[in-house]
Parts: structure tokens; sequence; C-alpha cells
């Protein structure tokens, strides 16, 4: 049962092979059975699941239909769930149950969706390695001394391990598809305001965006098509009709543009994972794909502008975590200020406490102009790139990651090394586009992602082209080892 994708879990339960019930236990056992080497869920919800399974078998015995109506999944621990512990992998909410459902996952239990449990992440999703939890770093299936990618690694091993078949994960700077890269996973960033943030604890609000992880494009869409719609109650999410995501998988590639920017295949690029990219070029080519080289000019001072932009963003969000109205509070304080001091020195790690004093920084009085008010002006500089490049491409194409997974610990004395990775993926977040990673190999036996983005709610183009490339070649059916 564990080696089934979302779709075929769909048809086995209309087609009453098995129960959600017996799924749902299944999936359960083989959770703690394995999860021990991997690390990769902060809670485990066996009573809900079974709750919630046994409403969707009795659901289907009443004619009901639905392709998530009985599948499990998890959510990553930052969206609130009712009652259950919300820890954005940090001490500082180690204690915080939420008093409400985030959209999503409000969206996904109507939908039919099991939730096994609440998965592994980067403190506050401030990471690229999952290494910055305060209940430890996830493990790479592939190689367990390996990180899984960050901050969705929890859910991106999860899957990878094949506990359950998709999780939702969210991605501020490429943390959805950076995890599905390393973990040889799919995984789509949505447009920006596609799916709600309502009930998903911010890091960075204007960069922040929910999706799905699965093993396939299909099952993204799948999971996309409950995720996605309009919230009045988030006052970013963009009113604009959810299309079929699944009815236009099967469209023809033929005439397709690709653009490959020549930005991407500098000195920081793997010539190996450069000579697979190549390879995943050669085969959309063969399906009637048209390729041309681009250029991003900007991209160069993409890290630069979004490590000004994420953390001021988030210096403001994390404020409200003071040690009196919810979260960690220190003991004995001696008065307010050594309240807010030790509760908040306590309660975050040290990287969460970095990104939050460069944020201060970068918004303070005498540096605002010089730093944050000119990364937004690259933001736009980025985002008038893309609009560019697509009025000649239809898709941009290149590498997710630079490197493939990196053993834990090798990077922790270097932050910058660290956020090197995301060199590909912000750009994205920046300019608020929609981002999709997809199998493409093997680097050293760890796996390589390559890198779609499209146009503004082009979601179903990525899914598209992801599920022609995924019918040609057989990446993504591999799996890791003892898993």
């Amino acid at each position: 049962m564990h080696q089934m994708t979302l779709a075929e879990i769909a048809r086995g339960l209309a087609d009453k092979k098995f129960s959600s019930e017996e799924l749902t236990k299944n999936l359960l056992a083989r959770i703690a059975q394995l999860d021990p080497q991997l690390n990769s869920f902060i809670t485990l919800t066996e009573d809900l699941a079974l709750q919630q399974a046994k409403a969707a078998d009795a659901r289907r015995a009443n004619g009901e239909t639905g392709a998530l109506l009985g599948a499990p999944i998890a959510h990553k621990d930052l969206f609130c769930t009712l009652g259950i512990r919300t820890s954005c992998g940090s001490k500082m909410l180690d204690n915080f149950k939420a008093p409400y459902d985030a959209t999503v996952v409000a969206k996904l239990a109507a939908a039919g969706a099991v939730t096994l449990g609440k998965t592994n992440m980067d403190e506050f999703a401030m990471g690229s390695a999952n290494e910055s939890s305060y209940y430890g770093p996830v493990k790479n299936p592939w190689n367990l001394e390996h990180v899984p990618g960050g901050s969705s690694g929890g859910s991106a091993a999860a899957v990878a391990a094949r506990l359950l078949p998709a999780a939702t994960g969210t991605d501020t700077g490429g943390s959805i598809r950076q995890p599905a890269a390393l973990t040889n996973l799919t995984g789509l960033k949505p447009t920006y305001g596609r799916v709600s943030r309502w009930g998903m604890i911010a890091y960075a609000s204007s960069l922040d965006q929910g999706g799905p992880l699965a093993r396939t494009a299909e099952d993204c869409a799948i999971l996309l098509q409950g995720m996605a719609g309009f919230d009045p109650q988030d006052s970013t999410s963009i009113d604009e009709p959810v299309p079929d995501y699944s009815a236009s998988l099967n469209g023809s590639l033929q005439g397709l543009r690709i653009g490959v920017p020549k930005e991407y295949f500098g000195a920081g690029l793997d010539p190996r994972i450069a000579d697979l990219i190549m390879a995943s070029v050669e085969a959309l080519k063969k399906l009637g794909a048209v390729v041309k080289e681009i250029s991003l000019p900007n991209m160069q001072h993409a890290i630069p502008a979004y490590y000004v932009i994420a953390p001021a963003e988030a210096s403001s969000n994390l404020s409200r975590f003071d040690g009196v109205r919810f979260g960690h509070r220190c003991e004995n304080p001696k008065d307010l200020i050594d309240l807010y001091k030790r509760s908040r020195g306590e309660g975050f790690g040290p990287e969460v406490q970095r990104r939050i004093m460069v944020g201060a920084y970068a918004l303070s009085a005498g540096y605002y102009d010089a730093y944050y008010l000119k990364a937004q002006k690259i933001r736009r500089l980025i985002k008038n790139d893309f609009m560019a490049a697509f009025n000649e491409v239809d898709i941009i194409l290149g590498p997710t990651t630079p490197n493939p997974a990196w053993k834990l610990g090798a990077k922790n004395s270097d932050p910058v090394a660290a956020y090197l990775e995301d060199v590909y993926t912000i750009t994205a977040n920046l300019a608020g586009l929609p981002g999709l990673s997809m199998p493409a190999g093997f680097v050293d036996g760890l796996p390589v992602g390559v890198q779609l983005l499209a146009p503004y709610f082009q979601e179903g183009r990525l899914l598209n082209v992801a599920h022609q490339y995924q019918l040609n070649t057989d990446w993504h059916t591999r799996t890791p080892t003892g898993f």
C-alpha cells in the first residue's frame, strides 16, 4: 500500500480494493516503524486520522466521490490545526495548540483528506537543510548522513520514504522546491496568492506560499486542487478562478517554448547537475518543445535582496512572540524587560535570532533606504526580467539547486554557504511566480531536480510539462534503499 501514489489510492478506494481506515492503519504502523531513522514528524495524530478515515469511508459508502476522499496526507507544522500542537519547529511554540484550522487544513479536511500528523521543519521555516528545528534535524532517506533540504524537509523526507503519498509544505525562498529536488520528489510553489496563507504562521508575509509535495506531477495536481482558491480571510489571497489541474496534464508539448537562462550555468553549478539539466531539455525537445537561451540579468542580485527583505519581514512578524501573549515564557523574570529578553532568547534558536537581528538592522532608521528600499527596487527589476522573458517563452527551465544534498552539519559554520543553495529558487518568490521542481537524475546516489517556472497562475502549464516528462522518464519512480 505504501508504494501507491495519490492517484492510485483514489482509484483503489473508488474500486473498493481497500478502505481508507485500512490504508491509514497501514501507514501509521509504517511511520512508527521507520520514522525514528528520519525524524520527519513532530506530532502524530493517530486518533484524528482514524476518525477522519472512518468518516471518509462512510462518505464513499453513501456514494460520494473525490480524489482526496480518504487519502492520507500530513501538514508541515506551521499550518494551524485545531487542538493539535503547531510548533513551527521552535521551542517558542512547543506548547502551542492552535484554536482553529488554517484554511489549507480546513479545505483539505472538507475534501476528505486524512491527516496523519505534523511534519518537522526548520524553525519558523528559516533554513535550507532542516537542521534548525528544535526537535532535531531531519535525515534524507536517500542517505541518512545527508540533509533533506528545508524548510519543508520533514514533509519531503516522509513522502520520499513512502511513509505517506503526499504532504503540504511552504515555500518562502525555495522551501518546497529545494527539498523536493534533494529527495527525488515533485514539489510545486503556486503563484503568490493562489493558496490561502490564513492560519499559516508567517515567516516573510510577501514571500510565503503553501503548496504540495508528492512523488508525481499528477499527485501535485490533485493536492493543489484541494488547496487552491480565494479566501476572504486572507488579504493577500487573489480572487482568480481555479482550473481543473488534472484535466490539463495530458496536453501536447508540441511547440512549447522553453527558455534556458544563461545565468543559471555559472561557476557555482555542479557540472554533473548541469549535464542532467541539459538531458532533461533534450527529453522535452523530443516531446515537441522548442528551446532557446534567454537572459535574467538581475538574477545575480537575488540572494542579497532576498536576505534583506525576508529577515526584515521576519523581524516584524516574530515580534509578537514576547513571552506575554503566547509562546515560551522564561522562569521567574525580574521585570518586563527581563521577561522579553529571556523569553525570546530561550525560545528562538540561533538561525531565527540571526535573521531577526539582520531584519531589525535593515529596517532601522539609518539603514532603511540603503538596504530595505534598495532590495525592494531590485525585486522589481527581477520581476521585470521575468516579464520580458515570458514575452519570448512559455516556461523557464533550469536547475533547482546548484549541488546535491550535503552532509548533515557541513554548512552549519557558514550560513552564507547554505543561503547560496537557494540561488535558483528565490527569484520566483521575489517575483511571486509559480515554480515546480521535478526529479531529473542522480549524482553520487543523491537526487537532482530540474526547476520549471511559468507566468502567473499558470500552475497547470507547469504540471502538464512535468507530467509529460514523467510519462517518458522513470526518475520519479526510484525508491530509496530500505524504504
